[in-house]
């Protein structure tokens, strides 16, 4: 008989509410560098990962839905219904040569679950921000066509891309699994200009809505017990791009559309191919050591900005868990302590220099009861990312994230004494 849930329900219902709440929202981030591409491609990921460097890769999930490799779904356990509903706040520093400035944010960080479906075979589906946006740019001088005056505009950018992807994972036997997954990506980015001459104030709407398909595949080996390696790869792919624009003027109050609402077709954005390969060792039962790198090849899209260019991207990454004793009687026995490290030389080449960028993480998680393998993952993380040279900006931001990382059991029969 399946057992019903009124909390996991209510749960469900909350993250879908956040997730309305971000789409919603009005700035998703605050950097600077999503005024490039796409906005500030999400590196984080789900559950007690984040407080591992967002390592993963190599690691065996059983109990803990793992976005970084399709192959772990086959690792779900009978009767178990796993659940994963994240929140992250964010405050970040901005500085230049001259200015520094801080902002904060809340922001909905992924909706997943995931069931076993046969014998050694498992699925789920996840929602996560793909990409987020969210700038301002204030005071920028023009010159009028034809003539010496000058007029000062204000350029506002919000939006951002969501994936949504089915995971499925097939375990061949207790050694070798391998997985595939089906993403869809969908969204839009909206840039607003206005600026103000003499008595008139002239707005500039543009929205541009991508979305494409995308299809990844993953493995992973126990070499031996306690060693397991895994690969992912991301195929490339161009997401659609159609754009809306209108332009208002406002001349002594009095409102006039100089262009209404015009759609027009824009370039494609291509996303390159992204190959992974992770380690997990367990040197012993206590710890678990994890090693990921990640290589995108943003060269091949053969893309450029207007005062940079895509380039090839490694991303290193490394996480350290202990838990004194995951079955044992104690609640301190079974608290899991983390601590991780990412570092990300960037895919964006401005006036020659990478925007690259570093976190460290921590993190702890927490047993919700004995029952079943419910746990509260709590992650912090600091990150920095540029460098204070010609028109870069520096970023350093700290960034938390609450994931309550659920297990339900259904199917069970209830035993009567």
């Amino acid at each position: 008989m399946m057992r019903k849930n009124n909390l996991y329900t209510l749960l469900l219902i909350l993250s879908i509410t956040l997730y309305h709440a971000r789409a919603q929202s009005e700035a998703l981030t605050s950097s600077p560098y999503s005024l490039y591409g796409l906005g500030v491609i999400n590196q984080t990921s789900i559950g007690k990962f984040n407080g591992l460097g967002y390592s993963g890769i190599g690691t065996k999930s059983v109990y803990d839905l793992n976005n970084l490799n399709p192959a772990t779904y086959a690792l779900i356990s009978q009767n178990s219904f796993l659940y994963d509903i994240g929140v992250t706040g964010e405050i970040n520093n901005y500085s230049n040569k001259t200015t520094s400035e801080n902002k904060s944010i809340v922001n909905f960080s992924n909706l997943a679950f995931g069931f076993r479906i046969a014998e050694n075979f498992g699925g789920g589906i996840s929602l996560v921000p793909y990409s987020d946006v969210g700038y301002s740019i204030l005071g920028v001088n023009t010159n009028i066509e034809g003539s010496t005056q000058t007029f000062e505009s204000n350029i506002t950018g919000i939006g951002g891309l969501s994936d949504i992807r089915l995971n499925l994972g097939y375990a061949f036997n207790d050694r070798f699994r391998i997985g595939m997954n089906a993403s869809f990506l969908f969204g839009n980015i909206e840039e607003n200009e206005s600026f103000t001459y003499i008595a008139t104030t002239f707005e500039s709407t543009e929205k541009t809505n991508y979305n494409g398909a995308r299809i990844g595949f993953g493995m992973q080996w126990d070499i031996l017990d306690n060693i397991t390696v895994g690969a992912t790869a991301q195929l490339p792919m161009s997401l659609n791009g159609q754009l809306k624009r209108s332009v208002i003027k406002n001349l002594y109050g009095s409102e006039i559309n100089v262009e209404d609402e015009k759609t027009d077709n824009v370039a494609d954005f291509k996303l390159p191919l992204e190959l992974g390969f992770g380690l997990s060792l367990k040197p012993i039962e206590q710890i678990t050591l994890s090693a990921d790198y990640k290589k995108n090849f943003w060269s091949n899209t053969n893309q450029t900005e207007n005062i940079g260019t895509y380039t090839d991207q490694d991303i290193y990454a490394f996480g350290l868990e202990y838990v004194k004793n995951p079955s044992g009687h104690k609640y301190n026995q079974r608290i899991r302590y983390r601590l991780g490290y990412n570092y990300d030389n960037g895919y964006l080449n401005i006036a020659n220099k990478k925007v690259e960028g570093y976190n460290i993480t921590a993190g702890i998680g927490i047993p919700t009861s004995r029952g079943t393998h419910s746990m509260i993952n709590l992650s912090y993380s600091y990150g920095s990312k540029g460098i204070l040279q010609n028109v870069l900006v520096k970023e350093n931001y700290h960034l938390i994230s609450l994931n309550l990382s659920l297990e339900d059991l259904w199917f069970v029969k209830r035993k009567v004494n």
